[in-house]
């Protein structure tokens, strides 16, 4: 199974980073918040990733194609050139598919139809992290048979909300200040999502998509109580690293 990770925007909320780097590259603990949304799908076996980019993706490209030397050590034959790492290298499989800068995540993820087949996927924010189980998302996911399922969070939010019954939504509504159950990203998707997605993808995958898969009945949400933040902001930022320093790695599923 595919892991798909939105990694495109322009993350205006957290300036005092982004102006140089993409939100996904910004740093916990010395590593790439994207670094440890993979690492947790690693933990599940899930080692084959596509990186929908956008704003500064080659940065995002840089970080990955540099990984290896950077974070292993390494024998260098000078004589020869020939280098050998002595670390354990990871063992992704990375596609990084430029979207375009200011395209809009139902435009992203259309553009991965090709690279993901016919076949349920994973997909999720490139700024999210949580302790979730997603084997225990992926059961639930094939129990429901609904064409997708979102990971909902209790929350009072500025994020989408979903009113649930019996584990699949009803109405899906983004952005609201009320009380309620938040798109927590976590997704699983089966094929039949395409067919939601406009075709021009000019549109955000939290708006028309979400809101008629919940009208047909077609959305179904895993409730997770455990761990789970956005990095929305730089003060979100600085709140997740106090915990890795404090040791509070609560995501570390790994």
């Amino acid at each position: 199974m595919k892991a798909v990770i939105l990694c495109g925007g322009k993350g205006t909320r957290m300036s005092e980073v982004t102006h140089d780097i993409p939100k996904p590259l910004a740093m916990i603990g010395g590593k790439p918040i994207l670094w440890h949304i993979m690492k947790i799908y690693q933990y599940y076996g899930v080692n084959e990733f596509i990186l929908l980019l956008g704003y500064k993706g080659e940065k995002i490209k840089e970080y990955f194609l540099d990984y290896e030397w950077k974070h292993n050590s390494l024998t260098l034959d000078s004589s020869t050139g020939e280098v050998q790492m002595l670390g354990q290298p990871e063992t992704w499989k990375i596609t990084f598919l430029e979207t375009g800068e200011d395209t809009l995540t139902a435009g992203r993820i259309l553009q991965a139809k090709d690279y993901i087949g016919d076949e349920t996927f994973l997909l999720t924010y490139g700024d999210g992290l949580a302790n979730i189980n997603l084997f225990h998302l992926i059961s639930y996911h094939q129990t429901k048979g609904a064409a997708a399922t979102v990971t909902g969070i209790d929350k009072v939010s500025q994020f989408g909300t979903l009113t649930v019954e019996e584990g699949m939504a009803k109405t899906f509504s983004e952005k609201t200040s009320s009380d309620g159950i938040i798109n927590g990203g976590f997704f699983v998707l089966s094929p039949k999502v395409f067919d939601y997605l406009p075709k021009d993808g000019n549109m955000m995958f939290e708006d028309e998509p979400l809101k008629n898969l919940a009208k047909d009945g077609e959305l179904a949400v895993y409730r997770h109580y455990g761990f789970w933040t956005a990095i929305d902001t730089y003060k979100n930022l600085l709140e997740v690293n106090k915990m890795w320093d404090q040791g509070q790695q609560v995501w570390k599923v790994w």
